[in-house]
């Protein structure tokens, strides 16, 4: 049997420590794989103006899949400010790696299960499993944006048949400099593929119901779209009810009755959105692992950032980055040992031996080593 090759992308603040962690309970798993290691993050930024280097994506074309930590990212006033003073002034732009890795690799479907592990002192209840399907390639994070808005773009959107004249005119009379643009673009293709996956994970995991979460009254062309692409593909999927809800009542759902939802799926943003809020309700962000998933290629990531504030400290709750391990074991075809380490983490979390500070508070006496240590002894 051909050996994996897992690339490792620690990133910023606590990225490498929860990495390590995650590598140490593999290896207690008995998974064996090689580990070339690719540079990503904020310091790349800095010192080179890139946050994804040429190297890492080609250390990333040599490797079965890739486990991420995480990274840092700012806005482009800072990300300008912060770069070496030779790069300052040369046009160069900064852009999120994760987010690059996602459209390079064409890691459309982000999988983000958030279910509570019994005996977590943080669930909202014992009770929630369910499963968000984001679509990762399109949407409001495409990184198509405009600032200032180009003239030519403007007096496009300012045509009567095609645009918002009235609009147009108060920002004509602002100034162009004054106005930025982000693009929401969605395809029938992409929204069809998320619905897809969606629907064949219900099906294969005798999941009951798919939700859609959009927002069609208001954002009438692509939220239209998606919800004609979900009503489209629900019908081939017969025995598996489909609902819709509008993403800002679907966030008051989600908290005063979480139990009505089972597989969700939405466009980029809002999937991010329900995804980070659903993962509240069963412990946070420590404990909610994730998937970004292509056709041949996926990368595995905790949904929480580096919290530059604990990086260094040993502090950081390493189960979402464990977890996530489990899922690219699972993905690999692992699953006894995807099934041991995940069995190993709820037994843990049970026990109340998982002790970091988002679960004790400032006196929590569990750190990043010990708890994927205490993960390890268990498998």
């Amino acid at each position: 049997m051909k050996r994996c090759r897992i690339a490792l992308l620690p990133g910023d603040g606590i990225g490498p420590e929860v990495v390590a962690a995650a590598r140490t309970v593999l290896n207690a798993a008995g998974f064996e794989a090689d580990y070339p290691a690719g540079r990503v993050g904020w310091a790349c930024w800095c010192e080179s103006g890139d946050a994804l280097p040429p190297e890492t994506i080609e250390t990333l074309r040599g490797c079965d899949a890739a486990l991420f930590g995480a990274i840092t990212s700012k806005p482009a006033d800072e990300a300008e400010a912060e770069l070496a003073p030779t790069l300052r002034g040369t046009g160069r732009r900064y852009t999120s790696p994760i987010v690059r890795l996602r459209q390079l690799f064409e890691l459309h479907t982000a999988l983000r299960p958030c279910r509570a592990i019994p005996g977590n002192p943080l669930n909202l209840r014992d009770d929630i499993d369910l499963v968000v399907f984001r679509e990762n390639t399109e949407g409001l994070y495409g990184g198509i944006e405009w600032h200032p808005l180009p003239e030519p773009l403007a007096r496009q959107m300012a045509d009567p048949d095609t645009g918002h004249p009235a609009k147009m005119r108060r920002w004509f009379d602002a100034g162009l400099e004054s106005v930025a643009v982000s693009t929401r673009i969605m395809s029938r293709a992409g929204c069809e593929r998320i619905c897809r996956a969606a629907f064949g994970y219900a099906r294969d995991h005798h999941r009951r119901r798919v939700t859609l979460l959009e927002k069609p009254n208001v954002l009438r062309e692509t939220g239209g779209l998606m919800t004609r692409a979900f009503r489209d593909v629900a019908r081939q999927y017969p025995g598996i009810e489909a609902a819709e809800a509008n993403m800002d009542v679907a966030c008051m759902h989600l908290v005063t009755d979480p139990t009505r939802f089972d597989v969700i799926v939405a466009e980029n943003m809002f999937g991010d959105i329900a995804s980070d809020l659903a993962a509240g309700l069963v412990g946070g962000l420590g404990f909610a692992p994730s998937s970004n998933i292509g056709d041949d290629f996926a990368v595995f990531e905790p949904t929480h950032g580096s919290a530059p504030d604990l990086a260094g400290q040993d502090r950081a709750n390493p189960v979402a980055m464990i977890l996530s391990a489990a899922m690219m074991l699972r993905w690999l075809g692992e699953t006894p040992k995807a099934d041991a380490i995940e069995s190993a983490v709820a037994d843990a979390v049970a026990a109340g031996e998982i002790q970091t500070r988002d679960v004790a508070g400032p006196a929590g006496r569990g750190t990043t080593t010990g708890t994927a240590a205490l993960i390890a002894q268990r498998l």
